[in-house]
């Protein structure tokens, strides 16, 4: 069965359809995060966000793409005002590398004078990287949720997450070899953790705190433990939006190319 799937993609690269192209390209524009801090405003806090990938190009229509970002996100209790009251605040840096396949809706080539524009949607997998930290302290050591104690059954999580990116862009051919693409995509991980905050309060003020883990557990001091301090039940969500510039490289040799120069640009 291997072998044999191996064949058909092998056959399904080798045929000699006129737009087979790879793309290579940069990303820049922002990212933000939705979670227990902020679980509703998009683009709040919105930072910076870079990245680079390559796209390979099957049709018109259809394409695959292989990239790696970096970015990052913060929350705050204080400017979503979701729930002020918990004085939490985060931030952390997300380092994602992701399998993401495109749609387009219309035919569109990168470097053709008739389908040089199309809107499309994407979607595929991810894994990435988080670190969440209040200043230069690592939330995750703290164990701010009683991991690190083992309250409640509680493990230390993962800094590694996997995601299922999604979403729309626009394609616009810029020049012969030039390709323009905006975009707005999400991410729906498989954590909670990328805030530091899922579940329930784990300490008091009346509890021994040696390592002065209750200011970032709990900055008020005012919950007791098995009080609410997030929503386990949601999982964290990231976001990616910005623009790319990509440059065409064709697969096939020159004299394979004419009709597709002549007929497209």
């Amino acid at each position: 069965m291997k072998k044999l799937i191996i064949v058909i993609f092998a056959l399904f690269l080798l045929t000699e359809t006129q737009s087979q192209t790879l793309e290579p390209g940069i990303f820049a524009g922002g990212s933000y995060y939705l979670g227990d801090l902020n679980p509703m405003y998009h683009f709040v806090q919105t930072q910076l966000a870079l990245g680079l990938f390559i796209k390979y190009n099957f049709d018109s229509r259809w394409s695959f793409k292989f990239g790696g970002y970096r970015g990052s996100v913060k929350g705050d209790d204080a400017i979503t005002k979701y729930y002020e009251e918990r004085d939490l605040r985060f931030s952390t840096e997300i380092i994602e590398f992701s399998a993401i396949f495109e749609l387009n809706f219309l035919d569109y080539f990168t470097g053709s004078r008739r389908n040089y524009m199309t809107p499309f949607i994407f979607g595929g997998a991810s894994v990435f990287y988080f670190k969440p930290k209040l200043g230069m302290k690592n939330l995750k050591t703290l164990g701010t949720e009683g991991q690190n104690r083992n309250f409640d059954g509680r493990e230390v999580y993962s800094q590694t997450g996997f995601g299922i990116p999604f979403g729309i862009g626009f394609k616009y051919s810029l020049s012969r070899r030039i390709g323009f693409t905006a975009e707005w995509g999400l991410r729906k991980t498989l954590t909670d953790y990328i805030d530091d905050v899922s579940t329930t309060y784990f300490l008091d003020s009346d509890t021994e705190d040696p390592n002065g883990i209750l200011r970032y557990s709990d900055p008020n001091m005012d919950h007791k433990p098995y009080m609410q301090r997030g929503n386990s039940r949601t999982q964290d969500w990231y976001s990616f939006v910005g623009i790319t510039l990509t440059y065409r490289i064709d697969l096939i040799k020159q004299n394979k190319c004419v009709d597709f120069q002549e007929s497209n640009y």
